[in-house]
Order: structure tokens, then C-alpha cells, then sequence
């Protein structure tokens, strides 16, 4: 299984704009690594060898009805939360240098 390099864990931290320590990088690296390698097995699988979706996947059973249904109040959906305002979720920016 081919290791990933800490430059590139350290790369696909900074796009996902994470900072992490030394170690995380090494542990994250080894995890990152089995991922890909199984990934690779999953492509390496012959599609004859698999069994097909009884009448194609556009016939996929629906397992409920789609029906409407009250939804959760405001405060049962803010409950858990980590921050809110004036009853909205409140999140970290995430896009722009601001």
C-alpha cells in the first residue's frame, strides 16, 4: 500500500483549510493511504462478477411515502446547535480571506 506524503496531507489539509499538528498529519497519512487502497481494490473489481439491480437502478423500491409532514419547530431544530441567532444557525465563513 503506497504511503501518502506528508506534503500531501498537508496539501489536501490546506484545501480543506484544516491545521494540523505533526502527528496528525503522520496518523492522517497511514488513513488516507487505506482509503486510496481500497478504492483501487473497488475499480479493480470485475463488473461481470457482480450482480446486477433487478430491473436496472431507476426501479430501486421507495421505502416511504412521499407525504407531508410537520416539520420540527425552531427551537427542537436549533436544539443541538452549536451556535444559533435569532433563531437562524449560525456557521464559520468558510469561502473569502475575510
Amino acid at each position: 500500500m503506497p504511503e501518502l506524503t506528508l506534503d500531501e496531507v498537508e496539501r489536501i489539509a490546506m484545501l480543506a483549510r484544516l491545521a494540523l499538528s505533526d502527528d496528525e498529519k503522520a496518523l492522517y497519512a497511514a488513513q488516507l493511504a487505506r482509503i486510496l487502497d481500497f478504492a483501487r481494490q473497488v475499480a479493480e473489481l470485475e463488473e461481470e462478477a457482480t450482480e446486477p439491480v433487478p430491473g436496472g437502478l431507476d426501479a430501486a423500491p421507495v421505502e416511504r411515502s412521499d407525504a407531508p409532514r410537520p416539520s420540527l419547530e425552531r427551537g427542537q431544530a436549533l436544539a443541538n446547535a452549536p451556535d444559533s441567532s435569532s433563531g437562524l444557525f449560525r456557521v464559520p465563513k468558510v469561502l473569502g480571506d475575510a
